[in-house]
Parts: C-alpha cells; structure tokens; sequence
C-alpha cells in the first residue's frame, strides 16, 4: 500500500513539474527548451504565440512554463520588431542542455582619455548572478583587455569584501608589434578566471591611461567574453571599431547553469517525490563541473530533452549518414544497434569482414584436388583468423582490467614488489587447461584450481562475475593487494588479465578451511580448546592488520570459516581478500568485488548498504560461534527458529544457556570463567549497531587474553562429568550486562578470580 502510495505521489510531482503545451517553445530565432521557459500559463493566458506573463497569482512567475527562478526568461520585442530573448536585462542568445550553458550579450566596458579636458571617462560594467542558478565558464570565457598602456581589473565581491581580484596589462610599442590574432600583451590581454565565479565587476587603473596615442585609439575596453568567439584585429585599437560592431558593444559570454546546489548523490538518496529534474525515462544525472547542482542527459544511445517525460527518445543509428556497421547490415536497438553480415556471408559484420560462404557447386567443379587445397587454404586463413582475434580479445580484456596501468605501475615500483602480470597460456597449462579434476574449491564466488607454476604450488581463482565499472583499476587494485605481509594472510602472487574474467593468483595452502575442520572431519581427534583459540586469535590478528596496518587499509568483507585456510600445523592462512574494499589515505572510498554469505552478513550493512570494518568484526563473531560450537552459521536441516546460528546464540544467551551448544571438547577443557567470557566477547561482536561493536584489534587482545586465562597452570582441569554438572550450574551465576561496553580491561576480570581462589 505505502510503495503504491509513493509511485502515485511520484506521478503527481512529474505531472506538476512537466510544462503546459501552450507555453511558448521559441521567441524570434531562439528555442526555448524546459526547464526554461516564457513567462508562465495563468488565468488571462490563452493559445501559442504569446508572451504568456500570469496576470493570476495563484500560479506564480515561472508555474507550468519553467522550472522557475533563473530559469523563467521573457520575451521582449524590439523596436525593430524582432522578438529575443531576456533573462532580467540581459539578452539570450541560445540555450544547450547537453552542454548545461546558456550564451548572453553584455556590454563591454571602456576608459577613453579626452585630450580637450584632459581626463578619462569610464564606463565600468558589472554582472551579477549571484542568487541564480548560473556562474560564469571558466573554460570558455576570458577576461579580455584591448588598448594601450591599460591595466584593468576583473573583481568579485562578498559583500564590502573582494573574494577574488586579477588584472590583466595591455602595452604597445608601435603598429608593427601589435598582430592580428595575437592577444598576449601587446595591444591586447587575456586571463583566465576561477571556478564558481558568478559576479564580476570591470576597474580601470587610473594610473594607467591611452594619452599617449602615437596613433592608436585613445580608449582601453575590457570585458568577460567568449574565448572561441573573439578574434583580435588591429583596427580594434587604430580605431574605435570594436564599440561600433557586435550589437553596439555587448559581446556573448558563456553562463554555465544547474539544478539546485547538491550532488547527484545526494538527490539519489531522497525520496524521488521531491525535486528531482531527470523525469525522462532513459535519462541520467551528472554533477556539475562548474560550482555546486547537477544536470541531466540522455543516457547513451538517446537524445532530446531530459527535463521532460519521455523527453529522451532512442537514436537510430542505422539512419545516421555513415553506416555504423560498413558492408553489414544494420538493426536499430533501444539505445544501440547490432550488426548482421549479409544472406550468404558470415563473419565479423562489426568491422565489415563478412566472408561469403562456399557455394556447394564450386566444391564439385573443383574436384577432390582443388577441394582439398582449397580447405587447407581455408582452414589456414581461418586459423590465423582466429590467433588474431584471439589475440585482439586478450588485448581487449587486458586493456579493459587496466592491464597497461598496472604494468606502469610495476615499473615505477621497480623490482621490490614480487607481484607478476601471467599470460593466459601459462595458467592454462599451469591448470591442464583448468581441468575440473585440478578443483580444490568452488562457492558461489568463483571456482579456485590447483596449479603449478615455476616449480611452486598455487591456487588459481576463477571469479564468475566483475563489477563492470571496477574492471579498469582491477589490475591497480590487485598490485595494492599483493603488499600485504602477514603470516596469518594468504600471499596474493599475481593476476592474469587476458581473459574475459580477471584470474588471482594465490600462494596454495594445503590444508584445507576452517570449515572443513570443524564441520568435514568426522573421523579426526576434535581440534582441542588451544588449538581452537590460537586458529580465533591468528585470524582476528590477521584481520586487525587488514584493518589498520595495511596500507592502504582494507576491509575484508566476505569473513567465513571457508575463507580461513590452515596450513598442516593448522596455521591460519587469511583468504580472499582479494575481494575487498580499499580505504586509501586521504580519498574517499573505492570497492573491488563485494562480496556477501548468508548467515555472516552484518544486517547494518544490509540497511545502510555501507561496508565498515565493523562489518568484519561481526562476520568474524559468527566465526567465533561456529568454532566453539562446531555448528554451522546456517543449517537447513535444523527447525526454522534454530536454523540461523546467530539466532539461536541470542535465544540462549539471554536464557543463560549458551553453555548447552558449546562444542563437547570445549565443554570438556573450559572453565566456567572462561566460557562467560567467551559468551561476552561473541555478544559483543554480534550488536546490531556497528559503533557497538569492538575493534578487530579489541577483539584479538580479548582472545590473547582467553588463551593466557586457559593456560595458567592453577585453573583445574575438570573431567567430563565435572565439567558438566559445573555447566548446568552456569545458569545460577550472574549473567553479564547485555548493555556494558566492550573493554578488553574490564573483560580480563578471570585473573581476578583466579587471585581469589588462590
């Protein structure tokens, strides 16, 4: 009901927002596209071809015709009887959406030295867009000065107070030093402006003055202006010409212009029933390059105009005058086209290499000779055709993963990083051509192999899917990746970028994960209370490094018992990290592949769709939980309220049970101060909200911590029956506050107890 609701409500802001098909769409030779507009429909307007200015006020300036505010233009007719357009007293020469910039006439301003009196008369003019949606172009204007020994000033105020001030000289020697097309100081002066510049006013410096003429022209101009437009002539300062052309002294400048003053990002984030300019199915939002606010364009494969419903139609590339497809035949698609080579040929129909097929008839005229050359012929075009197109798609996928920055970026590294660019051949053969018989791993992820490179055991990772907009920083990515150093963290070897999915190479870790450990090892000895803390303690270390020591740091995002491998000695090896997010120093976040396990999600990140390290340290709780309890995160085999781990945890735990899931060697070598422990540091882990939570570093003391309270040698080892009876007991003793902070002082309170007792 409320997401109808919403979609009716969204109907409605459309509706409103789109402009009355009797406003005007042209005044004189100008098209006025939305979201600007002439004027708007009121009760006194009727019919096109009007000036239509509501005479109602219920609608107000700008309602049905614009957008509003600076978008709301006029139409004035001249007393010539042209009509043009104006915004306020400024006339509009045209208007891009595409581009977001609008060209306007202003005047020019001017010091003209009067040799009768002996004085200077100005005509300083200012232009200010301040409280509108336009600024001046940066990149395609100039602040021009024409006239000899001249310095002007182009000035921007706050206020009383100058928030931006640059000069530009203009000095002359003779007539043979100033050139046509020449604006670098004689005779004429350029300059660039700032940024988000939306006033500027024009100051004459009255030290500087045209009374020594020596024939040139005894006025100085200056002017924001056009850059492309302008093209300097030596008449401009022999004689008073540039006053008497271009519409008596006003020249065009470039306004860019935007919606609002907020980033496409945050317009993403509201409600779409709010302000929203892009309505037009098939359209896009881009940030403004100029100052805050955003535009709207078509997406690609589509033009008209964003601002209104249905406003972006598709393209037809098949009717655009060269014919996108050369020899083959073309089909027009929503936003693009395909190519077909033509009845009886085959090929490349893209690149025009459309090859006729074989007539059956020239095979039996040929006789069994010519046939048999003929199809080694073939057969040989066609293998170099195909080695070449082979070759042109390695080079298409290599480029696309970013393939040549990162080999720019190893060179600049030299040769401390151990990290290796490997052909596709290598990994073939490295692989038997990825036989399934050399698989030691497949999830949801990707398919990891078994291989041997240069004498050395490696695993292979295959990904089934690539983020499209990561592919050019993956190589980048990756190069970063492989300076992480830690023992307890899988070695990220190298990558191979000539194919169509990116491959990871990894040092090989040869005994298996923590999950087959706890959950595929039916006929080993458990794994023992040491052995178990020392496997949560490597890996919570190994996370803290990730966390806060790599550089740049990095979160693991995807933490699960099968991404911990164990070396023979059970030894935690770290993997998959290659699937992580990045934070670099000082920039905003990127992400390669982020990847999610039910059962470990941290439900914040599903909310707020924001990956934090905290994100880990949850994951890395439901870890806990399966190594203590020898259970796993998700069982379908179990009831439906007992099918998540995480949810039985918090049942039991908030009846003083959890006791009764924990695995029988933990039971067995446990104490009762160390399962409440325990029990505190998961339920840390596991809060909801991920400023509650620990640091993985809080976390790896916690459990250094847990190891010394186990192994002091005057906690009494119970045996099995004692350790049970003990157990039962647990539910009599004081449970821990559900609402304490997590402080690895405070949690140390075994030590404490053990003092006691002794």
């Amino acid at each position: 009901m409320s997401l109808l609701l919403s979609q009716m409500l969204l109907l409605l802001a459309v509706a409103s927002a789109a402009p009355d098909n009797r406003c005007l769409k042209k005044c004189g030779d100008v098209e006025i596209p939305y979201p600007f507009g002439i004027g708007a429909i009121g009760a006194n307007c009727f019919g096109e071809g009007q000036d239509c200015i509501c005479n109602s006020t219920e609608t107000g300036i700008g309602a049905n015709c614009s957008l509003g505010g600076g978008f709301n233009l006029t139409c004035n007719t001249m007393e010539s009887g042209i009509k043009k357009p104006f915004f306020g007293n400024v006339e509009v020469l045209n208007i891009s959406l595409v581009m977001g910039q609008v060209r306007l006439l202003h005047p020019v301003s001017s010091a003209c030295y009067n040799s009768t009196y002996n004085n200077v008369t100005y005509k300083d003019w200012s232009l200010d867009m301040r409280d509108t949606s336009y600024r001046f172009s940066n990149l395609r204007n100039k602040f021009t000065v024409i006239g000899c020994e001249t310095l002007v000033y182009i000035l921007d105020y706050h206020g009383s107070n100058i928030s931006y001030q640059s000069g530009c000289v203009s000095m002359c020697r003779d007539k043979q030093s100033i050139v046509n097309d020449s604006c670098s100081g004689m005779g004429c002066c350029q300059t660039s402006i700032p940024k988000n510049l939306k006033y500027y006013r024009v100051s004459f410096d009255e030290n500087f003055n045209n009374s020594d003429t020596r024939g040139f022209d005894t006025c100085s101009y200056a002017a924001l202006l056009e850059a492309e437009w302008f093209r300097f002539q030596t008449s401009y300062i022999t004689t008073n010409q540039l006053m008497q052309m271009n519409n008596n002294g006003r020249v065009p400048v470039v306004m860019d212009w935007a919606i609002g003053n907020e980033t496409c990002e945050v317009v993403a984030k509201r409600n779409l029933i709010t302000s929203y300019a892009c309505i037009s199915n098939n359209s896009v939002c881009v940030n403004s390059t100029n100052g805050p606010g955003y535009l709207c364009n078509c997406s690609t494969g589509y033009q008209g105009n964003p601002y209104v419903s249905n406003g972006c139609q598709d393209i037809n590339e098949c009717n655009l005058q060269s014919n996108p497809c050369s020899d083959g035949i073309c089909q027009n698609l929503p936003g693009n086209y395909s190519c077909h080579c033509p009845k009886g040929t085959h090929g490349d129909a893209y690149h025009g290499t459309c090859i006729p097929d074989l007539p059956l008839a020239v095979k039996v005229a040929i006789g069994c000779s010519g046939v048999i050359i003929l199809l080694l012929c073939t057969m040989c075009l066609y293998i170099v055709y195909q080695r070449r197109k082979l070759e042109e798609m390695k080079r298409k996928y290599f480029k696309q993963h970013g393939g040549y920055e990162l080999e720019e970026k190893m060179k600049s590294e030299n040769a401390f990083n151990k990290f290796k660019i490997f052909g596709s051949k290598e990994l073939e053969k490295a692989t038997n051509h990825f036989d399934d018989k050399n698989i030691i791993g497949r999830g949801g992820n990707g398919v990891v192999y078994k291989g041997v490179l240069e004498n050395q055991d490696v695993a292979i990772k295959k990904p089934k899917i690539i983020n499209e907009d990561l592919k050019k920083q993956f190589g980048t990515e990756t190069l970063i990746l492989s300076d992480v150093n830690h023992v307890n963290i899988v070695k990220l070897l190298g990558c191979c970028l000539e194919m169509e999915m990116p491959l990871l190479v990894y040092e090989f870790v040869p005994n298996g994960t923590l999950f087959h450990l706890i959950h595929e090892s039916e006929n080993r000895v458990p794994a023992s209370l040491d052995t178990r803390l020392r496997i949560a303690y490597e890996s919570a270390d190994a996370l803290d490094y990730l966390h806060s020591k790599a550089s740049p740091q990095i979160i693991h995002g995807d933490v699960k018992s099968s991404n911990i491998l164990l070396d023979m000695d059970n030894t935690v090896k770290i993997s998959d990290f290659g699937a992580s997010k990045l934070i670099p120093k000082g920039e905003k976040q990127f992400a390669t592949l982020l990847q999610f396990t039910h059962g470990y999600i941290d439900p914040e990140c599903l909310m707020t769709y924001a990956l934090t390290n905290k994100s880990d340290v949850y994951s890395f709780g439901v870890v806990l939980l399966e190594l203590f309890t020898g259970k796993k995160a998700i069982n379908f085999e179990e009831s439906e309220e007992q099918r998540s781990l995480v949810s039985t945890f918090t049942m039991l735990e908030n009846q003083n049970r959890f006791s009764e899931i924990l695995h029988n060697q933990v039971k067995l070598e446990a104490n009762i101060e160390f399962i409440q422990e325990l029990t505190i540091l998961i339920k840390e882990c596991l809060k909801l909200k991920g400023e509650d939570r620990p640091t993985m570093k809080e976390v790896a003391e916690e459990l250094n911590g847990l190891r010394t309270l186990k192994q002091h040698p005057f906690v009494v080892q119970q045996n099995a029956d004692e350790m049970e009876s003990l157990l039962d007991g647990l539910s009599n003793v004081t449970h821990a506050d559900s609402n304490s902070t997590f402080n690895i002082e405070s949690k140390l309170t075994g030590w404490s107890n053990i003092q006691g007792w002794l």
